[in-house]
């Protein structure tokens, strides 16, 4: 059994700072209303929704994928020369 000392929880507003997005869309993201993207695991203390930051971070590491969905490669070469 973990210690209080282990017991690292998050509010809505600090998941919001850490992924630099307002609180209205974690609640939106914590209630699986935003496409494409799986509910964050929430626990619920009455209507206050707290999370713990060690499944925020694998919640994270788990759907961490570049931003196209492909690939990072290198940017398309230009040709200088003159347009017809």
């Amino acid at each position: 059994m973990k210690g209080l000392s282990d017991f690292d929880l998050l509010t809505l507003a600090d998941v919001a700072k850490l992924l630099h997005c307002s609180k209205a869309h974690v609640c939106k993201a914590v209630a699986g209303r935003v496409r494409g993207c799986p509910p964050i695991p929430a626990v619920s203390l009455g209507r206050r929704k707290l999370v713990h930051r060690e499944t925020f971070v694998s919640w994270i590491e788990a759907n961490e994928q570049p931003a196209s969905g492909d690939l990072i490669s290198a940017p398309p070469v230009r040709v200088a020369g003159k347009r017809a």
